[in-house]
């Protein structure tokens, strides 16, 4: 698979920023793709299952499918590139919006749950872009390559739920519900943001890291879960890694989903909800830019430390906060996010340097799988804590994994002080 691709021919400089710019753009579409259908997707489920407790199902399955694709498609990178791996994500995305639409039309809450696992997939493949953009990487860059990728997030975080009215101007015309509109317009990016990458991911990066690689030593393990499991175990810094990245998604993302219903009780309207929520998105992607810069100049334990107590002053702010609109729920949530952004660049910069090339996307999709994981138990779990003891015990909850990220990037450092890095991350850079 490799053996067409000869690396001493191509000037990996050159690949490399034309990867960047590749991925930039197909996650700035992707992006759009998923989020256009955030603000309708509980609504949809409601409105076809009769009932607001079945409301929040679609994302929850759509959750599940992140975690269940981030394992298979690490796996079709791993034998046939990114290229692929990516391809397949986008249109299985957009297979999964298109069944949203049927779902609306048909008015079944069956294939609407089947389309939002498939529609999971695309966020997996949004997350495993950031991965491909440090295949080629030199190691004093790369959380600048996988930071760029995640800034690109922000335009589709931005432009998909201001097309929600575009999206019901479609339905209309076309005569399908309103709230399915939407997942059509979705349906469309995906399938742009496929074509990008198929036609402009060439050479494939991992294809090109993998050519210029040592032969993988025999003995290594050929399942995914096995490779990724025997990697956490012979580098425990890369398991620290994948605990540290887990905890920092599942405490923003049991307190996000949360706090709308925290303002709404004290009688914020939703345009002020909608705005702290924007807050909290410019939090988590406009800065990682410079997260990356700083994680490839001071080192991406300390970003990761930094990222914890960020994330412990947000949890403190939001634990405070009063029902309805407040400052704290503003600055909280902006920190939240922000708090995100320095843990996942730092965590993830750090599995990228420190994994074996020939166990990459298997650890890559392996961690994915986790981190999605623990979001979908603290989501699930963030909800009856709010009901039962009230939005301050959850923020109180939410603290402990904040400082379970900390711990994490003190072991980080010293894991990074008694190892050097793992072999075949680099590859020779002709000119």
């Amino acid at each position: 698979m490799t053996a067409s691709i000869a690396p001493s021919d191509v000037d990996i400089d050159l690949v490399q920023a034309r990867t960047i710019r590749t991925l930039v753009v197909s996650q700035a579409v992707g992006a759009v793709g998923v989020t256009i259908g955030v603000a309708t997707a509980s609504l949809l489920a409601r409105d076809i299952s009769g009932s607001e407790s079945m409301a929040g199902l679609a994302q929850t399955f759509q959750v599940l499918g992140t975690a269940a694709a981030a394992v298979l498609l690490s796996k079709l990178m791993r034998r046939r590139g990114r290229r692929v791996g990516l391809v397949a994500g986008y249109l299985l995305g957009a297979v999964g919006a298109m069944l949203a639409v049927v779902a609306g039309v048909v008015d079944s809450m069956l294939v609407l749950l089947l389309g939002a696992v498939l529609l999971g997939a695309t966020t997996a493949t949004n997350s495993g872009s950031r991965y491909a953009a440090t295949d080629l990487a030199p190691e004093e860059s790369r959380a600048r390559a996988l930071s760029v990728v995640v800034w690109a997030t922000t335009i589709g975080a931005v432009a998909g739920p201001n097309l929600t009215g575009a999206g019901a101007s479609l339905a209309r015309a076309v005569g399908i519900p309103e709230l399915t509109g939407g997942f059509a317009i979705g349906a469309v990016a995906l399938v742009a943001a496929a074509a990008w990458i198929g036609v402009l991911l060439r050479p494939d990066p991992l294809l090109l890291a993998q050519a210029a690689a040592p032969v993988e030593p025999s003995g290594t393990p050929t399942r995914s879960w096995s490779r990724f499991s025997a990697t956490v175990r012979e580098v425990p810094t890369v398991g620290a890694a994948v605990v540290g990245m887990a905890c920092a998604h599942a405490a923003m993302v049991t307190v996000m989903i949360m706090t709308p219903l925290h303002m709404e009780h004290g009688g914020a309207h939703l345009e002020v909800i909608g705005f702290v929520i924007s807050l909290h998105v410019l939090g988590m992607f406009a800065f990682s830019p410079l997260v990356g810069l700083a994680a490839d100049k001071w080192g991406r334990p300390p970003v990761l430390v930094a990222g914890g107590l960020t994330l412990l002053v947000s949890l403190v702010l939001c634990g405070f906060a009063p029902e309805g609109s407040s400052w704290q729920i503003f600055a909280g949530l902006f920190l939240l996010g922000l708090g995100w952004s320095f843990s996942t660049v730092a965590a993830s910069t750090i599995i990228a340097d420190r994994t074996p090339l020939s166990a990459r996307t298997d650890v890559q999709g392996g961690s994915d799988m986790v981190m999605s994981l623990m979001a979908a138990g603290g989501g699930a779990l963030g909800g009856v804590i709010v009901q039962v003891f009230g939005y301050p015990v959850l923020a109180a909850f939410a603290a402990l994994l904040g400082a379970s990220v900390v711990a994490v990037g003190v072991a980080t450092r010293r894991g990074a002080r008694s190892s050097a890095a793992s072999p075949g991350q680099q590859v020779e850079r002709s000119t």
